[in-house]
């Protein structure tokens, strides 16, 4: 079975509803309640929760879950929907929101402009909302009533086309730790969270993520970053599918076993390269993401455009696997030019 219904998330300030829409898979269905739709489905059955564009420019989540949508209701489309379980095989019901901030779709963008949420810019630092709050706030708590009633949540992103495709979850949360394997990218993030974390944790607000908010009320929580932004690229979107397929089986929606996993888990937000000025940067010509990396190793360097002179030789901080790249050439001091993810499980 699938419902779909529309959610209107909050209002502009002339009135104008900012809407998106809501689907429901398998044994439950979408109804209307007296504040827009409710989920209705059997209190025995599991319940996935996924979504894409929280960021609005990270668009192969949207293009993965309609793809899902095609599987699973068995439509045909230009994109070629392929062969596979459909909603009536789910055991269980899966709840997906292909744009979750309509606000930073319009714009292609990553945050809303100030004018409109100067609070909360960025959806993701304002998990589990609030009804009561500001723009960003407001949209979150109405998802929230569907995400914080899911036993598991993958939150679909999309990072840059100089970033390797990798899957984050809370380290130390072994349920997370094996959702995250069952979606299967090669590359796994173990992201520390509170007092075990960085500064720069805090200091960026990610507390108020919806994979931290949600683990931290005992739901499995991964994010997982396909590559590419602002285009869609058929390979991120086939990752993407397999690794909802995986998820599904996992929870135990689908028949069978996710694919049995074989990558390398390394910590997120550790290491990187970072511009000590501003300037033109040129990575090493063989360095690409998914390289492992010595401490020390030469990565790039950046140079002064009108004198010529080289400011800096760019260097690993750390042992690791290079999982971003700097691509876009100019840069500024303090720019990271170089992600290095230390490694925790060996080969």
């Amino acid at each position: 079975m699938h419902t779909s219904r529309e959610l209107t998330l909050a209002r502009l300030p002339s009135g104008v509803p900012i809407r998106t829409t809501v689907h429901a898979y398998g044994e439950g269905e979408l109804v209307d309640g007296g504040d827009g739709p409710e989920l209705d489905a059997p209190e025995d059955a599991p319940v996935v929760y996924t979504q894409a564009a929280q960021h609005g420019r990270e668009v192969n989540g949207t293009a993965v879950l309609r793809r899902l949508h095609e599987r699973l209701v068995g439509e045909a489309s230009e994109t070629g929907a392929e062969g596979g379980p459909s909603a009536a095989d789910l055991d269980g019901t899966l709840v997906a929101v292909p744009v979750a901030d309509p606000l930073t779709f319009d714009r292609v963008s990553y945050t809303t402009p100030e004018s409109l949420d100067s609070r909360q810019p960025n959806m993701n630092r304002c998990w589990p909302g609030d009804p009561e709050g500001s723009l960003h706030e407001r949209m979150a708590a109405r998802l929230w009533r569907f995400a914080g009633e899911a036993d598991a949540i993958v939150d679909l992103h999309t990072g840059s086309p100089s970033m390797a495709t990798h899957t984050v979850y809370m380290r130390g949360d072994e349920a997370c730790r094996g959702l995250a394997e069952a979606f299967g990218a090669d590359l796994l993030l173990a992201e520390a969270a509170g007092d075990d974390a960085d500064t720069e944790w805090d200091e960026r607000g990610f507390a108020g993520k919806l994979r931290v908010a949600a683990t931290r009320e005992g739901i499995p929580t991964i994010t997982p970053e396909l590559a590419h932004s602002k285009e869609i690229v058929p390979e991120a979107v086939a990752a993407g599918v397999s690794g909802m397929v995986g998820a599904l089986r996992h929870e135990g929606l689908l028949a069978g076993e996710p694919d049995a996993w074989d990558g390398v888990v390394a910590r997120n937000h550790l290491g990187r390269a970072i511009a000590d000025d501003s300037g033109l940067f040129v990575p090493e010509p063989d360095l690409v993401v998914g390289d492992r990396v010595t401490e020390g190793e030469r990565v790039g360097e950046v140079f002064d455009p009108t004198a010529f002179e080289t400011l800096q030789v760019a260097r690993a901080d750390r042992d690791g696997i290079a999982y971003s790249v700097a691509r876009e050439a100019t840069v500024t001091a303090g720019a990271t030019l170089v992600g290095v993810a230390e490694r925790i499980d060996e080969e």
